[in-house]
């Protein structure tokens, strides 16, 4: 398919299976589709699984990790590429930069920072991609609740919801990037409701 995939997610080894299959089915998707995944490089919970699901299907993982994460022996071992790069803030520059589309597993407030900002540089015209949120069990409905009461109390367009696209299943993503809303930088006209 030839697509670039940012995969926003967690590391909690903690969590729920059903995070920690969702994330492996994923990683298996976008392998069976020839799909780069580009995701933050850890090698503990639904990162992992992540990776190790594009890895067992032949698939490309490129994992882009802060040093200290390096030092501090979090980052996975096994991937195609880990480039490390010096902080968080490089991190997320480059784990965005030629990525074809963002997909967001669930996941802490990292993982939800990741998602806002992309969010934020879409509605700016400056990132132009699909954003698919991975709604395993019911986790981004909240999320959602609160980005479309952003729209209720007019701090955002009803184009914006637009920006994103919510699927319950790893196997839709996809389809969902596929079917995604075009979005242009023209649309920044509107960036301020």
């Amino acid at each position: 398919m030839g697509l670039t995939v940012c995969v926003y997610c967690a590391s909690s080894k903690q969590c729920a299976p059903a995070y920690m299959e969702a994330a492996e089915r994923l990683g298996r998707h976008l392998a069976r589709h020839q799909v780069t995944l580009v995701y933050g490089g850890g090698g503990g919970g639904p990162m992992a699984r992540l990776a190790e699901g594009a890895l067992g299907e032949g698939g490309t993982v490129v994992g882009i990790i802060p040093r200290f994460m390096v030092e501090l022996e979090w980052g996975h071992r096994r991937l195609t590429e880990l480039r490390i790069v010096e902080d968080m803030r490089e991190r997320k520059h480059r784990m965005l930069e030629g990525a074809d589309a963002v997909v967001a597993l669930p996941g802490g407030c990292g993982t939800l920072e990741e998602l806002f900002e992309a969010i934020t540089l879409k509605r700016l015209g400056l990132y132009l991609g699909p954003i698919i949120l991975v709604n395993t069990r019911g986790f981004y409905d909240r999320v959602v609740a609160a980005l479309d009461h952003s729209v209720a109390e007019r701090f955002m367009d009803p184009r914006h919801r637009e920006m994103w696209t919510v699927v319950s299943e790893p196997d839709a993503v996809l389809d969902a990037i596929r079917s995604a809303p075009a979005w242009t930088a023209a649309n920044r006209n509107f960036a301020v409701s």
